[in-house]
């Protein structure tokens, strides 16, 4: 059985998607939290291991209020995340709940993506811009224009570097900003592309929907949902971000977690305004009923560092089964590009995170 009580912060922390699993689950088990697991069907990993979304639950059996911590979303990402809800058992800041509260910890919402090194799941989805009304989906114009400079015929040639000029040329004339939005807010035109929402509810999608609904009964007034996130920002540093639709969660958001919480509502993130968000999924404010959705944007390396990396995966993977020498070295590049495997970013990310457990636990309080 694994040590998990005494660990020091980094080993929260693991280096294959296998390992976070087996880390999480101890660390439930020592904490009695009930765990059930969802197997994505027909699909395994890269050591033939199954692949699932582990849901943890614990604190009061039938609550008034839920605080909910999300791994995985994105993938690769994961790793963050997962060392985070694995700290949140082992440092046991579930104690800090209210005796009417309960906590639900969702491990690797995109189990695949996190296996396999990917940001996007099985289908190449992006799950943060997948929660759509799928018959009336957003114009993906802005992204066409820009998609076969972003995910070129040929990587590490000459036709990348044309590639590399004619976006920084595009960033250069719309500003970082307006290019950001038009690259990552979404798009569901290009289904080997980059923040792809696909043209359908993901499986993920459906399994997330299930426990929110299995878990968000009547009885719950306030739900307060904490989500994971790396590849934005400073290295280290974790920036708050309200995702939700309106300016009245906004503001409760902040009346939770301080005003250090910045909104895609208003231009004040490092993130973009998105489309399809988790948030989306969530219920939503109404007399009686208070909800936040905060996402946890830990920042790893340069931004056009990130995006390189998410472009050479999306070449790899843009034709099954490719056959390149590249494969190995474009795996490091996005692992390395949204998880920084050092002592000190394991232990920045984690003290942030507990902060904002213990925000949340603090809120779920409030009469």
């Amino acid at each position: 059985m694994l040590e998990v009580m005494c660990m020091p912060v980094h080993e929260y922390f693991a280096g294959t998607y296998s390992e976070a699993r087996a880390k999480f689950r101890s660390a439930a088990a020592r904490a009695t939290a009930n765990v059930t697991p969802y197997t994505l069907p027909n699909l395994h990993g890269p050591e033939d291991e199954i692949l699932t979304i582990d849901v943890a639950q614990l604190g009061n059996a039938n609550p008034n209020s839920l605080l909910i911590l999300i791994s995985g979303t994105h993938g690769v990402e994961g790793f963050c995340g997962s060392g985070c809800q694995v700290g949140y058992f082992a440092d046991e800041l579930y104690r800090a709940l209210p005796s009417e509260s309960g906590a639900i910890l969702i491990h690797a919402l995109n189990p695949f993506g996190f296996a396999w090194l990917r940001r996007g799941n099985e289908n190449n989805v992006d799950l943060n811009r997948n929660f759509q009304d799928f018959s009336n989906l957003p114009s993906s114009e802005k992204y066409d224009a820009l998609h076969n400079w972003l995910v070129p015929k040929e990587w590490g040639g000459d036709e990348q570097k044309r590639a590399d000029a004619k976006l920084l040329e595009y960033i250069d004339q719309k500003t970082l900003k307006v290019a950001k939005a038009e690259i990552t807010g979404g798009q569901y035109s290009k289904d080997t592309g980059l923040f792809y929402g696909g043209r359908a509810a993901s499986w993920s999608n459906g399994i997330l929907r299930k426990i929110l609904t299995d878990h968000v009964k009547p009885k719950v007034k306030r739900l307060a949902v904490l989500d994971f996130h790396t590849g934005l920002g400073e290295s280290g540093f974790g920036e708050p971000i309200y995702l939700g639709p309106t300016v009245e969660g906004f503001e409760l958001t902040k009346k939770w977690y301080g005003e250090e919480v910045r909104s895609t509502l208003h231009g004040s993130s490092v993130s973009a305004t998105l489309t399809g968000s988790i948030a989306d999924a969530l219920p939503q404010l109404s007399p009686g009923f208070e909800v936040t959705y905060l996402g946890l944007e830990f920042g790893t390396v340069l931004e056009w560092e990130v995006l390189t990396a998410l472009r050479a995966d999306a070449w790899l993977h843009a034709v099954p089964n490719r056959v390149t020498q590249m494969r190995a070295a474009i795996k490091r590049q996005i692992r390395d590009a949204f998880y920084v495997d050092t002592p000190w970013w394991k232990a920045a990310v984690y003290g942030r995170s507990a902060d904002f457990a213990i925000r949340a636990s603090r809120a779920l309080h409030q009469p």
